[in-house]
């Protein structure tokens, strides 16, 4: 389970027009019309083809906690790509990102200075610069790591250095101790 990742997908499915199927029947019809088969979502989902047949006739109603969570995951990821698109492009063109992190937060300075990281929570406007690169380094598969460090950057600019009016010798931000991220487009 990717932090940063999940929390950029959770934000990007706000904007769905429509609400994604929930019951396992509906879920599993809808992915068998995706992928042109039972047989290819019954490998996907780690299932034999006779369940999955099963769930889209209805015979079976209540998948198992872990089938249901897999099930529900895969459905999500590929409702409503249009929409997810342009959302994702509004974010990166013109609207920019919220994040909203409960986090240790410090960063390396100058000798003298107050760098000492601490529990911070922050709710910071990014730029669509910013909600380009979060979005264009999940596409291309970066790690939870990878994601951290651009929203560290991301926040270094905007909040420590105020786009550029204060804190100009400040080297590097330090984002660690995650404890709450949420992402709002």
């Amino acid at each position: 389970m990717s932090l940063f990742g999940d929390g950029l997908d959770a934000a990007v499915q706000k904007a769905f027009t429509r609400p994604a199927p929930k019951s396992a029947g509906a879920q599993m019809r809808y992915l068998v019309k995706q992928l042109k088969g039972t047989k290819a979502v019954a490998q996907m989902l780690r299932v034999s083809q006779r369940t999955v047949e099963r769930y889209v006739k209805d015979q079976i109603k209540k998948p198992r906690p872990d089938l249901a969570a897999r099930l529900e995951r895969e459905v999500k990821k590929r409702w409503q790509p249009q929409v997810r698109a342009k959302a994702r492009q509004k974010a990166a063109t013109t609207g920019g990102i919220v994040i909203d992190t409960r986090a240790r937060l410090g960063y390396v300075a100058p000798i003298g200075s107050t760098d000492e990281d601490r529990i911070r929570h922050l709710t910071v406007a990014l730029p669509p610069r910013y909600a380009a690169r979060l979005f264009d380094a999940q596409e291309a598969g970066a790690s939870d790591t990878e994601l951290q460090e651009i929203a560290a950057e991301a926040l270094k600019e905007v909040y420590f250095q105020d786009g550029g009016r204060r804190a100009g010798s400040l080297e590097e931000v330090l984002f660690t101790d995650v404890e709450h991220l949420e992402f709002d487009l």
